[in-house]
């Protein structure tokens, strides 16, 4: 058994779905979702008994391309993030109902199978097709399943495909170019090449524009908030929950060891973007008065901080990373799907039409408010193991750099906090607001006992990490 087993099951389970029909493919898409997440953790526990898992196979020999696909502790951590939430997120679908369901529904797949896809590849033209087929999916649910103005959704929609697919060409210029100077696109190869000071820097910023684009980070995030509002919840779920973590883990995989002479002279500049997002994202998020563009802006200011530590170059940076985008992951998308609950029951977004919540739906506010505080990195859960191990490695940089990186969590707790009070306190709400049905429950309780669970006991997620981010951190570390 290897891991080509999880692309050919979301790939044929797309199609499965697609032809399934509109009243099947809801509960088709989940049992091929659950099936990935099933064989993942059964491939996880091959890995861990010491079973090759990973393949090689010769596709094209001029140029010369392969299918690569090999699983390291670091892929492996992508890829149970990438199928657990797939699965969960095709769960919450559930109550809402889609037009054209069973195209919804295998477009969700094939973005799963296209994002694992980009978390295995160590071919760089095979990471690369991933990498755009993973845009294909979720322009055509944000455009066709979208809310809000039409004309509105689609000028956000095409703003992003350009953005991104216009950033992507860079990192292809750049793939082509080091395939010239080692003769194969193998990530082991690009890893050994002599590469002259001045040709990492151009390597580097290449790989940036993509990276920083997809993740996102400021200035490149122009395109985030107005696309995770207008694209439908699932829609949101995708792009926060998993597929801006394509760049985070990108940056770690492909950029920083292949050109690090690059990284270390502009280090400054790089933790500065990071941190300057966490800043700007949480001022922004104050003055949001939509449930999720304030949810979409404390994503960026998350991401900013997850950024800055993979960008420290040091161990405890690029674990710190890892951690925390797993878990912001799981969180992100347990808020967005309150908020989608929230939707459901009142058809708006705007949080000063909200309020008097909780004496209706005591155990709705008590899971939104668990999930508030895991994002505030409450201890005890995930989000403060990710965020305690990044502002650490910042401090061992420079103190002024965890001291404003940790604004996040005082930023974060006093808008996520605020907007709890907004939404859910106060006079009861005249309008009724049902408590969380058995399947919203699920989903919800499902997302909160991981986030306590590796909150309380991060070792197994450690434990399979580090080894691969040591064997970066010595290519990183090769030449100095």
């Amino acid at each position: 058994m290897n891991v080509s087993l999880i692309l050919i099951i979301l790939l044929v389970g797309a199609f499965a779905t697609y032809f399934a029909g509109d009243k099947l493919a809801s509960k088709v898409a989940l049992f091929f979702g659950l099936g990935a997440l099933a064989t993942t953790i059964v491939l996880l526990n091959n890995f861990n008994a010491g079973e090759n898992i990973s393949v090689f196979n010769q596709w094209i020999n001029k140029p010369q391309v392969s299918i690569a696909l090999t699983a390291d502790g670091l892929s492996l951590a992508m890829l149970l993030l990438t199928t657990a939430l797939t699965a969960v997120i095709i769960f919450t679908s559930f109550e809402n109902v889609y037009k054209n369901a069973k195209a919804f529904y295998a477009l969700i797949l094939f973005m799963a199978f296209a994002m694992a896809g980009t978390f295995l590849a160590t071919d760089g033209l095979l990471y690369y097709i991933f990498w755009e087929l993973a845009l294909i999916p979720i322009y055509f649910i944000a455009l066709i399943w979208g809310n809000g103005d039409a004309e509105e959704r689609k000028n956000a929609v095409i703003k992003f495909f350009i953005y991104t697919l216009a950033g992507s060409l860079f990192m292809l210029i750049a793939f082509v170019y080091l395939y010239q100077k080692a003769g194969s696109f193998l990530i082991s190869d690009l890893y050994e090449i002599d590469l002259t000071r001045t040709e990492q820097f151009w390597i580097f910023w290449a790989f940036f524009l993509a990276y920083a684009i997809k993740i996102p980070l400021i200035p490149f995030h122009t395109w985030q908030a107005k696309v995770y509002q207008k694209a439908p919840a699932v829609g949101t779920m995708l792009l926060s929950g998993i597929m801006l973590k394509m760049g985070l883990y990108s940056v770690i995989r492909w950029q920083l060891p292949i050109a690090p002479l690059a990284a270390k002279p502009y280090l400054p500049i790089l933790l500065g973007l990071g941190i300057a997002g966490v800043i700007y994202g949480s001022i922004v998020a104050l003055r949001q008065k939509d449930l999720k563009k304030l949810l979409a802006y404390s994503s960026l200011a998350h991401v900013g901080l997850i950024a800055a530590g993979a960008y420290t170059l040091t161990l405890d940076g690029l674990r710190g990373a890892v951690l925390q985008m797993i878990a912001h992951g799981f969180v992100v998308v347990g808020l967005f799907f309150i908020a989608d609950i929230i939707y459901r029951r009142y058809e708006t977004r705007a949080i000063d039409e909200m309020g008097g919540i909780r004496t209706q739906a005591p155990k709705f506010a008590s899971l939104f408010l668990i999930l508030v505080l895991a994002s505030v990195a409450l201890p005890t859960t995930f989000n403060f193991v990710g965020e305690f191990t990044v502002l650490y490695s910042l401090s061992l940089i420079n103190v002024w750099y965890a001291v404003l990186g940790g604004t996040t969590i005082i930023l974060g707790a006093y808008y996520m906090l605020k907007m709890y009070q907004h939404v859910m306190l106060g006079k009861t709400n005249e309008r009724v607001f049902a408590d969380v049905s058995f399947k919203e429950g699920l989903a919800l309780v499902s997302i909160i006992a991981v986030l306590f669970f590796f909150g309380m006991y991060p070792k197994p997620i450690t434990d399979l990490i580090t080894p691969s981010l040591e064997n970066i951190l010595t290519q990183i570390n090769r030449i100095n």
